[in-house]
């Protein structure tokens, strides 16, 4: 719910310590790629029980989330990048419950299951819109420098983000607190399909009149 707000007071800093690293020849997709290893490297940490290990893993994965995009303001912006980006954030969202399903199979199975379906629900749900605000033009006001057109929600990065150190930090309180975040990326998901196929109702009949020939 908050991430755009964060986005413009990280933003200043996020700029300051991209700098240097674009001086030294990276670019946004490397970044990318580079916090994308990291994090799934939370994956085995969590199989393992090593908790500590992959929060410090999910935490330099969103840093170098937020540095990409960065990176990418201070060189050139890309759709190809906002792609890697998005599908590399979306990878590793997955392998976080996937950590603790394997971990505990037995004790965690269900609400990392129900964790997932509702990231499906989720991501789904972001990346049709998404698709179909391209195509019809709909602006994205609130991440102007972003490559795909983000909805609201309840749940957003900022909050999956603090889930996930959540979960690391009371580990033997995964199963409720994840079946928590799940029911509210539900909820999410939910209202996500409503508005935006409200949304996409809406345009329609404007879409049809121009496409129509006008009575001689």
């Amino acid at each position: 719910m908050i991430d755009a707000l964060l986005y413009r007071h990280l933003q200043p800093s996020l700029n300051k310590v991209a700098k240097p690293l674009v001086k030294l020849g990276m670019t946004a997709n490397q970044m990318t790629l580079l916090g994308f290893a990291i994090g799934l490297c939370a994956l085995p940490a969590l199989a393992f029980a090593r908790y500590d290990l992959a929060l410090l893993c999910i935490l330099l994965n969103r840093l170098s989330d937020g540095l990409d995009g960065a990176m990418a303001r201070q060189t050139q912006r890309t759709d190809a990048g906002g792609y890697l980006d998005s599908v590399c954030d979306f990878i590793f969202y997955m392998s976080i419950p996937l950590g603790f399903l394997i971990a505990d199979p037995n004790g965690h199975g269900i609400a990392s299951g129900f964790l997932m379906l509702s990231f499906m629900g989720t991501g789904s749900t972001f990346l049709a819109f998404a698709v179909l605000a391209g195509k019809h033009g709909i602006e994205n006001p609130d991440y102007p420098n972003k490559s795909l057109h983000y909805m609201g929600g309840l749940t957003e990065g900022f909050e999956t983000i603090v889930a996930f150190c959540v979960f690391c930090l009371w580990p033997q309180w995964f199963v409720y607190t994840a079946s928590v975040f799940a029911a509210m990326c539900g909820f999410t998901a939910l209202t996500r399909l409503y508005l935006g196929y409200q949304t996409l109702t809406r345009l329609a009949p404007a879409a049809a009149e121009k496409e129509s020939p006008t009575d001689s």
